[in-house]
C-alpha cells in the first residue's frame, strides 16, 4: 500500500508541474506584497514562481523585459483594461451578490472590461472625465452560466443574465488541474496503465475539450483526458500512450467513461525528441550575431501604458484573456492636413478553429477551439527577450483574474518593437537613356506589436504591423510541438498498401496527424468615421470588338456595394479574382474617389469538413474566408460568447443568415486566416516557424503616396560599430 501511495503522490506531483508548465509556466506573480490579494495556499503557482529583475515604472521608456508592479495602476483611457484595484472590487462586489453568495460554489470563468457603448468612446477626449468603468463577468453558479456586469462606481451588480445551456465558458487552471487527476482514483484507469508498464511516476496527462456529438454529452461539462510518458525526455508529446482516453465530468470530478484501444501500439522511444539547445549533441551556429542599434532611442512612445504612438499612427493597445491582444481606436495622422483619421474602431483575434482529420476513436474529438475554450489571452507565455522579441523591444503585462476573482499578472506578455529587415518602402531609379541620374530609395521600417501563446503542444505567434504607408499587416506564426499518434509501424515498407495512416510517418512508431488551423479575425473598420460600406470589385474578362484593337481581351474592374450581410459572404475563387473594399461612402478625394481601405488576402485555406459534421457546424465561421455583419457590441466572438461544448447555434454563421443591412452602417469586417498542415519529418521534434498574414491596405485613402515626405537613410544618421575583423 505504501508503494501505491508513493506512486500516487508521484503523479499528482508530475501532473501538477506539467500543468504549471501547460497554461502557467513561467506565469503570474503577485501584484503586490499584500496578502489579501493572492491565497496561496489555493493559489500556488503564483506564489512559487521563481522572482525575475523589476521593471521601470516610466511609460515613455521602453522596458526590455524586466516587471512592473500593478497595484497602484489606474485606469486613463475608457480602453484601458481592468487594474489589479479593480479587479479586487469586483471580487468583493460578487461575494456579497445574493445568488452567488448562496451557492455553494461559484467559479469565475472571465472578468474583463465592460467597454463603454462605442459612441461614448468616440466622444471621449484625453482631460473629459473618466467614463463609468464596468466589469463583464462570465460565471458559473450551480450549474449555469450567469453573464453579469459590475458597476464599479455604485459597487453593484446591475446585470445577471442566466445564458441560454448551448455551451459552457472557457475553462479554469482548477477544471483542467481536476480533470488530470480524476483518472488516477479510478481503479480501471489504474490498471491499465499498469498493464502497459508505465510507471505513475512517469505520467504526463493532457486535458482536452471534447466538442460536441449528440445529446450524450448535454447537460454536463465534460472533458477527455489522453496521457504520456515523461520517462526520458521533456518532448512527452511524442511519447503518447496512444488510444488511451479517459472521459471525466467536470462538475462531478468522476470519470464517466475509460477507452482504451490501442494496447498493442508502443509508446515511442524517447530518443532524438529532446529540442532544448542543452540537449544537442552537435550544436550548430551558422550565424554571427545580428541587432539592430537606435542610438537615438525608439521612434514610438506608450504614453499611460496603453496609448502607442509611432510614425503617423496612434492606437490604444491591451492584453484580454481570451482574445489575447486588442488593437483600439486605431488611427492616421493625414501627411498633407495634420489631422488624425479614424482606420479601425477595434481588432483583435476572434477565435480559432483546429480540426483534426482522424475520424478514430481517440481522435475524432480534437476540434478544438481554442479562444473559447483555453483562453488565447491566458495561454500566453512571457516573451523571452532577444528571442521572442529583438533587443530594442517594450514589454507590457496582462492583468488578469483567477477562478475566485484573485488578479495575477501576466508579465511579458506583448513586446512593441520596430523593425528593419532591408525591405524597401519606395524607390524609382532613372534609366541612363534619359540622362537624368536619378534614385531614389526609402527603408521600410515597421513598428511590430506581438505575443505568442503556448496552447498545449502549438504554439501561436500573433503579429499586428504597422507601415508608415497606412498599411496593417496581421500575421499569424505556427510553432511548437506537433500533437502525434502512436503506431506499430517503424517504416513505411511495413504498412500494408490499403492503410491509410491519417498522417505522416515522422519517426520510429510516430505519426503526425493531418490537421487545420484557422483564425478568424474581428476588424470593426471605421474608415473616416464609423458608417461605411462594404464593396467588391471584380475582375472579369472582356472582349474587344472585332477591329476596335489588336488586343483581344483586358480585364474590366466592376464594383458592385452589399447592400445585405449574405451579400458580403465571401468565399476565395482562384479564378474569379476580386478585391475587396471597405469605403466611406460620404468622404472623397479631391478627385471624387472615395476613401477606403482594402483586405490583401493571404493564408487562404478553406475548411473542406461536410457542413453537416458537428465540429464545422460549431465551426461554421470558417465557411467564408470573409464576413461582414453590422456592429453589434454582443457579437464579437466567432464561436459565441460560450463555446465549450456548443452545438453551433450562435455563431457567426448563424448572426450572419439574418441578412441585416450593411450599406453605409457601421460595420464589422471578419477575416479568416487558414493553414491546411500535411507533417512532415522537418517538423520533428519541434516545428520550424511557418506563417502567413493579410493586409489592411489604404485605397484612395490618400491624396497621394503618403511616405513621398519621408527622407532616405544617411551615413552620418547611423550608428558607428566597431567592424569585425575582415574573414
Amino acid at each position: 500500500m505504501e508503494g501505491k501511495n508513493l506512486l500516487r503522490f508521484l503523479f499528482f506531483l508530475v501532473t501538477g508541474l506539467f500543468l504549471l508548465l501547460f497554461t502557467w509556466a513561467n506565469f503570474p506573480y503577485l501584484p503586490s506584497n499584500k496578502a489579501e490579494l493572492l491565497d496561496c495556499t489555493s493559489f500556488s503557482p503564483w506564489c512559487t514562481s521563481k522572482s525575475k529583475p523589476h521593471l521601470t515604472t516610466n511609460p515613455s521608456n521602453p522596458t526590455r523585459g524586466h516587471r512592473r508592479h500593478h497595484s497602484s495602476d489606474v485606469p486613463h483611457h475608457p480602453l484601458d483594461p481592468l487594474t489589479v484595484q479593480e479587479i479586487n472590487r469586483v471580487r468583493t462586489i460578487l461575494s456579497s451578490h445574493a445568488p452567488l453568495k448562496a451557492s455553494k460554489r461559484y467559479t469565475l470563468h472571465a472578468v474583463d472590461l465592460e467597454e463603454p457603448a462605442k459612441p461614448l468612446v468616440l466622444r471621449w477626449m484625453k482631460g473629459n472625465p473618466m467614463l463609468p468603468r464596468r466589469a463583464s463577468v462570465i460565471a458559473l453558479v450551480g450549474g449555469e452560466s450567469h453573464l453579469l456586469t459590475v458597476d464599479l462606481a455604485t459597487s453593484q451588480v446591475i446585470r445577471d443574465d442566466v445564458l441560454p445551456p448551448s455551451g459552457y465558458p472557457t475553462m479554469t487552471v482548477e477544471d483542467m488541474t481536476m480533470a488530470t487527476k480524476a483518472p488516477l482514483v479510478d481503479g480501471n484507469f489504474n490498471r491499465t496503465i499498469i498493464e502497459r508498464g508505465i510507471d505513475l511516476a512517469d505520467l504526463a496527462c493532457l486535458p482536452l475539450s471534447t466538442g460536441w456529438f449528440g445529446k450524450r454529452e448535454e447537460k454536463r461539462r465534460l472533458i477527455k483526458v489522453q496521457c504520456y510518458s515523461m520517462k526520458d525526455t521533456v518532448n512527452f508529446y511524442m511519447r503518447p500512450i496512444e488510444g488511451l482516453t479517459v472521459l471525466v465530468d467536470l462538475d462531478s470530478k468522476q470519470v464517466v467513461e475509460i477507452s482504451d484501444r490501442g494496447q498493442n501500439i508502443p509508446i515511442p522511444s524517447a530518443a532524438n525528441t529532446d529540442y532544448r539547445y542543452s540537449a544537442q549533441s552537435k550544436p550548430t551556429n551558422l550565424l554571427n550575431p545580428i541587432s539592430i542599434e537606435q542610438p537615438k532611442g525608439p521612434s514610438f512612445t506608450v504614453e499611460n501604458d496603453h496609448l502607442i504612438k509611432w510614425a503617423n499612427w496612434e492606437f490604444h493597445l491591451k492584453a484580454e484573456s481570451r482574445a489575447g491582444v486588442i488593437i483600439s481606436r486605431v488611427m492616421f495622422r493625414d501627411p498633407d492636413t495634420g489631422l488624425l483619421r479614424n482606420v479601425m474602431y477595434k481588432g483583435l483575434t476572434s477565435e480559432f478553429f483546429v480540426p483534426y482529420m482522424d475520424p478514430t476513436d481517440a481522435w475524432y474529438f480534437k476540434t478544438y477551439m481554442d479562444a473559447g475554450e483555453y483562453g488565447f489571452g491566458l495561454q500566453a507565455m512571457p516573451l523571452d527577450p532577444l528571442n521572442d522579441c529583438p533587443r530594442n523591444a517594450y514589454y507590457m503585462d496582462g492583468v488578469f483574474a483567477a477562478a475566485d476573482g484573485t488578479p495575477f499578472v501576466q508579465s511579458n506578455m506583448i513586446c512593441i518593437f520596430e523593425s528593419y529587415a532591408g525591405d524597401i518602402g519606395w524607390r524609382h531609379a532613372e534609366s541612363p537613356i534619359t540622362g537624368m541620374g536619378i534614385r531614389e530609395v526609402r527603408p521600410k521600417v515597421t513598428l511590430v506589436v506581438r505575443m505568442a501563446a503556448s496552447v498545449a503542444n502549438y504554439d501561436y505567434i500573433v503579429d499586428w504591423v504597422f507601415q508608415t504607408d497606412g498599411l496593417i499587416r496581421i500575421k499569424v506564426g505556427l510553432s511548437g510541438i506537433l500533437m502525434v499518434k502512436g503506431t506499430p509501424y517503424v517504416n513505411m515498407n511495413q504498412v500494408p498498401g490499403q492503410e491509410y495512416l491519417y498522417g505522416t510517418l515522422l519517426s520510429e512508431n510516430v505519426i503526425g496527424v493531418i490537421h487545420d488551423h484557422y483564425l478568424t479575425f474581428y476588424l470593426d473598420m471605421d474608415v473616416d468615421g464609423s458608417d461605411n460600406s462594404f464593396v467588391k470589385v471584380n475582375l472579369e474578362k472582356q472582349m474587344t470588338a472585332n477591329g476596335e484593337s489588336p488586343r483581344r481581351s483586358f480585364l474590366k474592374a466592376t464594383r458592385k456595394v452589399a447592400k445585405t450581410e449574405k451579400d458580403a459572404q465571401i468565399k476565395f475563387k482562384l479564378y474569379e479574382p476580386a478585391e475587396f473594399h471597405v469605403i466611406n461612402p460620404s468622404k472623397k478625394t479631391r478627385v471624387g474617389n472615395p476613401v477606403g481601405y482594402k483586405v490583401v488576402a493571404g493564408g487562404t485555406a478553406a475548411s473542406l469538413l461536410d457542413h453537416g459534421d458537428p465540429p464545422q457546424k460549431r465551426g461554421a465561421f470558417t465557411n467564408n474566408q470573409i464576413w461582414v455583419t453590422p456592429y453589434n457590441r454582443s457579437e464579437q466572438w466567432a464561436g459565441g460568447l460560450l463555446v465549450s461544448q456548443s452545438q453551433g447555434d450562435d455563431n457567426l454563421a448563424v448572426w450572419s443568415d439574418r441578412n441585416r443591412p450593411i450599406e453605409n452602417k457601421d460595420i464589422v469586417l471578419w477575416y479568416t486566416l487558414g493553414f491546411h498542415h500535411i507533417p512532415c519529418q522537418e517538423d520533428f521534434p519541434v516545428m520550424p516557424t511557418v506563417s502567413s498574414s493579410f493586409d489592411l491596405k489604404p485605397v484612395n485613402f490618400f491624396e497621394s503616396n503618403p511616405i513621398l515626405r519621408m527622407p532616405p537613410n544617411v551615413e552620418n544618421d547611423l550608428p558607428i560599430c566597431k567592424p569585425a575583423a575582415s574573414a
